[in-house]
């Protein structure tokens, strides 16, 4: 089991808050530092000093950071146009050494597309032009460099590519799809992911939803044994009780709650709950840290969770 974390820089974060989170993940040897991709803040909280955007926040992590994996969970395909983006991503890959992974949905958030002018189609047009996002920008990477790359599509013909850059990952880096949809995202994500992930599923849904991808993988005739399993828990860890109640009042959550909907308790409660998840097919858990000024949450379960894992 290999514990990540997964931020939402929308809430209020600057380029350099995320820098000093993401240096603490690495030091304190997490596998990766992934992040949202939304531009307008959720709740009642400000915002300020505004959004960043994911791509760019990753390129400069590229640079700032050495070991650990970068990612989106997930980037929103009504954002980018997927020949743009392809050439984004593999940018990000070749500056960080071939670290990074994406992390691609439909985009759901109405609100932040009238805020900033994005078109924001109906799910069902959503949904298909994901799946033509993902057949360009797989198409553009995998085609072998000195060919070119066409593809007739309804939202995004490509005609006489030289489908350029290439990322430094081959053939391509790991797309991880994610959600709870039950018909066409286990068949999106038998074609096209890498990595599955569940967003704050419970573990009863966790076993529900990894069934339908296995039976979508077998219906094409692909081994579910080559797509890793992922779950996305919100982390609120104590030492005691006061500790856990202090760091859920710092997020605007109840204790109480988070035990039933996320990841929470002393380190002991964490390795109980982190092992169901793995019983139930999970491999790796994004633990979501939505306090970035609060390292000493990050060092804690490094220290008293992960050697138990």
């Amino acid at each position: 089991m290999e514990l990540r974390i997964f931020t939402e820089p929308q809430q209020g974060a600057s380029y350099d808050q995320l820098l000093a989170v993401a240096r603490a993940v690495e030091d304190a040897g997490y596998g990766a530092f992934f992040r949202s991709d939304h531009y307008l803040k959720m709740g009642s909280v400000s915002g300020e000093p505004g959004p960043t955007d994911a791509w760019t926040t990753l390129a400069g992590l590229a640079r700032d950071t050495s070991r650990i994996r970068l990612g989106t969970l997930m980037t929103a395909a009504t954002f980018r146009l997927p020949g743009p983006l392809a050439i984004t991503v593999a940018q990000v890959d070749q500056m960080s050494g071939g670290r990074v992974e994406l992390g691609i949905g439909t985009g759901w958030y109405a609100e932040e597309h009238t805020a900033y002018g994005i078109p924001f189609p109906t799910l069902g047009e959503r949904f298909a032009r994901l799946e033509e996002q993902l057949a360009v920008i797989t198409g553009l990477w995998e085609t072998p460099v000195g060919k070119t790359f066409d593809h007739p599509g309804t939202y995004y013909p490509v005609a006489d590519s030289p489908a350029l850059p290439k990322p430094v990952q081959q053939p391509r880096p790991p797309i991880l799809l994610g959600g709870m949809g039950p018909k066409r995202t286990p068949r999106l994500a038998a074609r096209y992911a890498d990595e599955f992930n569940l967003p704050f599923a419970s573990i009863e849904d966790t076993v529900a939803q990894i069934g339908r991808v296995r039976a979508a993988c077998a219906e094409i005739g692909r081994d579910p044994a080559t797509m890793r399993w992922s779950n996305a828990l919100v982390l609120c860890c104590g030492r005691d009780e006061a500790e856990v109640a202090r760091r859920a009042e710092a997020i605007g959550r109840e204790p109480a709650e988070l035990r039933e909907n996320g990841l929470a308790g002393t380190p002991a409660e964490l390795v109980d709950k982190i092992g169901r998840y793995a019983e139930a097919g999970s491999e790796r858990i994004y633990l979501q840290l939505l306090d970035l000024t609060d390292l000493d949450h990050l060092e804690l379960v490094a220290a008293e969770v992960m050697p138990q894992l």
